[in-house]
Parts: structure tokens; C-alpha cells; sequence
């Protein structure tokens, strides 16, 4: 249940922020310091009680069916025995017994989590048992908001009463829910958090969208580097990064540029793919319905089915390949100012459920047959492209380059033909032609919302340079055939990343030109990549490299103190 939709009343949230959670010793009470002997002796008495009385009734019961005595005829002391057994048997039952029960709703409560988690995630086990528990005993035990009861859902959250991922719902505050939480892990691990911060972020807007189970946040800074001139247009970047010299290096190749007239930029194609894996009886029925799927009179009826699934979502084409009894099918779409991973796989769903009625036989492997290929590096993506395939070029000047750069055309020429040509052959890169193209695309990445897993694939990139007019200028462009990135959705939506969407004047969608925003995205990606690699490759060849990162990218304060 969404908690925003409202709780009961007894889970209301705060109309207040609560303060932080009392430190650990500050515990409130427990019913078992009532007791007038430690919890293991009082234990071992009711141990020694049920047994004893059990084994003394069980003699009186024999002495009695040997004599014909009736069984109903009870003495005092064999009626204080009963009575005794009776509490010994309610005491036990009680401290023990709830816990044997709760032990199956606690696996059950595991098992539900760990369906909902999607494709690809991981839950640690060790740490889930230990934050999880039936919440059956929650909606009775979490009461209004205070200091003093907030150290009551800590505890209960310790011990397994209230599983830590369903805090948010139960509280119906998450950022209560986060310091909660954050305490718990702090007493079960015995390591402080001091350092990540809790404060100043909206927790709301992560809820069953970006994160699970937050404990804070992490703080990287965001420089800007610019102007970008680029297609005629100026553009300041963000970029998020702890890498020293970064902004300043990627802020050199844009002076460059702008002294050199700007870059432009050509987008080659844009179509976001999924690839399911098919599996059939036999080779042959694979092959047959690769020709159906590739017969051109077949393709409007599957782009019907396809664009069922959303108002953006358009098939572009589908390229089929066979192993053995298995069909892969590489679908690719466009997909507006989205990233579209969620939207083509919901359009892929479609078409299978339409092919499945004429092949009976065909069995869904996976929705996902890695020949997408997603967060990986694949010669597919390398040649055929995925998101956005872009190239950028510019010309730079002569005198730019001695200026801004302290070299020349032909050591830059030279080198690149030396590093990130053939050095990147020898290494057997795939994708890899280039100096340091997914620093930049990373801290772009990171700085926009966009899903920093895709920087694999993003960074796919082969830097050309080359003499021109005459030897004095110096042409340099990036080939980068599957940028992955969108304006809306995911980690866009953050308030933060949102804004250094509306810095680069590509925020959300865009209401004149469907996708036309990710698009300008991809491009001043690719543009800033240029940048990057021009002054780099100018830093190594110039012998300024180690010297500029001594300077920095080395700090001289003493970390300890600082941290101290």
C-alpha cells in the first residue's frame, strides 16, 4: 500500500519531525526487568517446575490405576501439581513458543521480499534475516511518534518484530523511517554511520521508485564546466565526480573549442533495445519463426502489437539470431525523451503473448537474452548501436593548440594513432578507442539522473585525429553508437539531478518534439567527451599529466584531522 495514500489511525504519521533516536543507552523498559531474578533463572525454575510436576503426576496417576483409584479424585498437593504445570507450561509456551511460530512467518515475510526484488538485484540474506520479521505484530506494536517510542521500534526492529523494509509503510514518515532504520543497522553492526547524512533530502521522492531500505545518502560535489559551443548553441555542463583535474581538463577542451568556432554533432540513430530468448522442440521451428519475424510483411502486425504499450514506444525493427533450439530477438524502438528500458520490454511482452497463440511450442526463456546487451560491453552495441548513436567533430586552430593546449597537430595525431588506436588493438578493447571518454560520460551520468550502470555501454567511443588544411588544423571527433540516456523517469525525477537537467535547458519531456530533449542530451554528452579527449590526449602530450594531477587531484590536508 502506497503511504501516501494515508494509514489506519494508529500508524499516523507525525505532523512534526521527530528528533534523532536517543543513543543506545537510553533503552526504554522491558517487561523483563519486572522480574525479581534474572531472565535465565527464571528459566531454569519454570524448566525445573514443569518437569517436576509433570514427572510427580504421572507417578501419582500410575499408583492410582494400579489401586482402581479414579483418576478424578484429586488431592491438595496433586491439585497444586496440576495447577503448576498448567503455569509452567504457559510461561514456557509463551517465551518460546511464539518465536518457534514466528520463525515460519519470518521465512515466509523473506520469501515475499525477495519476489518483489526486480531482474538483477541482490538481497544480502545475512543482513535481510536480521531486518526482517512477520508484520503481523507490527500494525499492533508501532504507536504514535515519540523519542521515547522511537527507541521502541528500534528495538523491535533488532529483534526481528518490525522488518526494516516495511518501515515507511507502517510509519507513514520516511524520513522517520530512515533514522530508524539507520539506528538499527548502526546497534546490529556496531559501526557508526557518522558522516553519511540524513538530513536535507526527500526521502519521499525515492519511495518505490529509485532506492530500497535507505540509510541516507552520499554526497558528491557537482562542478560545471563551459561554455560547450556546440551546433551554435551554448551550453554549461555539470559533472558529478571526486576525480580531481576532471572539470578543470574537461573545462580546457571546451575553451579550445570555443576558440576554434564549436563543435557539431549528427545523430546516427536512436532506438533503445530488449533482446528475449525463445526456446522451441527443435532448430527448426526456431529458423521458422526467425523468417516469420524478418518477413517485411509481417512487421506492421508486430509494430501493432508492440506499440500497444505506450503512447511514446515505436518498433523500429527486430534483428533475429539462432543458436542450436534457441531464438534471440533483438527488438529496438524509439521511445520519446525516456531512457525506455521499462517501455520496450513492456512492448516485447506483447508481441510474445501475440506470437505464442500461432507458436504454441515456444517456451519464454527470459525476457532478457543479453543480446540487448545491457550494462555490459558487447560487440552489438559496438556495430549496431543502442540509445543514441552519436558523432561529434570539431577543428581546432593552430594557434589554439599551441595557446590553450602547449602542443601541435602532429604530436596529437601521432599519439592518437599510437594510444588509442593501436594501443586500444593490442589491449583487445572492445568499444575502448579512446583515452578517458567514461569519465566524462560518468559524471554526466551521475550529475543528470541517468543510470550510472549504462556508463559501460555509454562509453563505447573511438577518438579519429587528423592534420587538415595544409597540416596547421587539427580535426578531432568521437564516434559514440550507444548512448543511453533520458529526461524523464528514474533518477531524473531528484530534485538535484532535476536541476542540472534544467541547467542544460533539457529537463523532462519535451512538449514541442517527443524525445527531442534526450536526444540534445546525447549530444552534449558527446560533445563533452570530445572536450575530454582533447585536452588529455593535449596533457599527455605535453608531458603536463602527472603534474597537473600532483596538483590536483593530491591533497596536502591530513585526512585524519580532517575527519576527526
Amino acid at each position: 500500500m502506497d503511504v501516501r495514500r494515508g494509514t489506519s489511525k494508529s500508524l499516523k504519521p507525525s505532523p512534526t519531525e521527530q528528533p534523532p533516536i536517543p543513543p543506545e543507552s537510553t533503552t526504554s523498559a522491558k517487561a523483563s526487568d519486572a522480574l525479581p531474578l534474572p531472565l535465565y533463572l527464571t528459566n531454569a525454575i519454570f524448566f525445573t517446575l514443569f518437569f517436576s510436576v509433570a514427572y510427580y503426576l504421572l507417578l501419582r496417576w500410575r499408583d492410582k490405576i494400579r489401586n482402581s483409584i479414579p483418576l478424578h479424585i484429586v488431592t491438595f498437593s496433586e491439585l497444586a501439581a496440576i495447577l503448576s504445570l498448567i503455569a509452567s507450561f504457559i510461561y514456557l509456551l509463551g517465551f518460546f513458543g511464539i518465536d518457534f511460530v514466528q520463525s515460519f512467518i519470518v521465512r515466509a515475510s523473506n520469501e515475499a521480499w525477495d519476489l518483489d526484488v526486480d531482474d538483477g538485484d541482490v538481497v544480502d540474506d545475512h543482513r535481510h534475516r536480521l531486518l526482517t520479521c512477520s508484520p503481523s505484530i507490527a500494525d499492533r506494536l508501532i504507536p504514535a511518534v515519540s523519542s521515547d517510542e522511537d527507541e521502541e521500534i528500534v528495538d523491535l526492529v533488532i529483534r526481528g518484530r518490525i522488518p526494516s523494509y516495511a518501515l515507511e509503510e507502517k510509519l507513514g514518515d520516511c524520513k522517520r523511517a530512515v533514522r530508524i532504520r539507520r539506528e538499527a543497522l548502526q546497534r546490529i553492526t556496531g559501526r557508526s554511520l557518522q558522516g553519511l547524512p540524513l538530513d536535507g533530502f526527500d526521502y519521499n521522492s525515492i519511495l518505490k521508485q529509485c532506492c530500497e531500505m535507505p540509510v541516507g545518502y552520499v554526497q558528491i560535489p557537482v562542478g560545471i564546466a563551459g561554455p560547450l559551443l556546440l551546433d551554435g548553441f551554448e551550453y554549461t555542463v555539470p559533472m558529478a565526480t571526486t576525480e580531481g583535474c576532471l572539470v578543470a581538463s574537461t573545462n580546457r577542451g571546451f575553451k579550445g573549442i570555443y576558440a576554434s568556432g564549436g563543435a557539431t554533432s549528427t545523430i546516427l540513430r536512436d532506438g533503445m533495445t530488449r533482446a528475449p530468448v525463445v526456446r522451441f522442440p527443435s532448430a527448426s521451428r526456431a529458423c521458422h519463426l526467425k523468417f516469420f519475424i524478418e518477413d517485411p510483411s509481417n512487421f506492421q502486425t508486430l509494430a501493432h502489437e508492440f506499440n500497444k504499450s505506450s503512447n511514446f514506444a515505436r518498433l523500429q525493427g527486430v534483428q533475429c539470431s539462432v543458436a542450436g533450439k534457441n531464438l534471440y530477438m533483438r527488438f529496438s524502438c524509439s521511445t520519446g525523451d525516456a531512457m525506455g528500458m521499462n517501455m520496450v520490454s513492456k512492448g516485447v511482452e506483447n508481441v510474445l503473448k501475440y506470437i505464442q497463440r500461432d507458436y504454441p511450442d515456444m517456451d519464454v526463456i527470459g525476457i532478457s537474452g543479453n543480446l540487448c546487451s545491457d550494462k555490459k560491453p558487447a560487440a552489438v552495441n559496438w556495430i549496431e548501436g543502442r540509445g543514441k548513436s552519436v558523432v561529434c567533430e570539431a577543428i581546432i586552430k593552430e594557434e589554439v593548440l599551441k595557446k590553450v593546449f602547449r602542443t601541435n597537430v602532429a604530436t596529437l595525431v601521432e599519439l592518437n594513432m599510437l594510444k588509442n588506436l593501436a594501443g586500444s588493438a593490442v589491449a583487445g578493447a572492445l568499444g575502448g578507442f579512446n583515452a578517458h571518454a567514461s569519465n566524462i560520460v560518468s559524471a554526466i551520468f551521475i550529475a543528470t539522473g541517468q543510470d550510472p550502470a549504462q556508463n559501460v555501454e555509454s562509453s563505447h567511443c573511438i577518438t579519429m585525429m587528423e592534420a587538415v588544411n595544409d597540416g596547421q588544423d587539427l580535426h578531432i571527433s568521437v564516434t559514440m553508437p550507444s548512448i543511453e540516456v533520458g529526461t524523464v523517469g528514474g533518477g531524473t525525477q531528484l530534485a538535484s539531478q532535476s536541476a542540472c537537467l534544467n541547467l542544460l535547458g533539457v529537463k523532462g519531456a519535451s512538449k514541442v518534439l517527443p524525445g527531442s530533449n534526450s536526444r540534445l542530451l546525447a549530444t552534449i554528452v558527446a560533445g563533452s567527451v570530445l572536450a575530454g579527449e582533447l585536452s588529455l590526449m593535449a596533457a599527455i602530450a605535453s608531458g603536463q599529466l602527472v603534474k597537473s594531477h600532483m596538483k590536483y587531484n593530491r591533497s596536502s590536508k591530513d585526512v585524519c584531522k580532517v575527519a576527526s
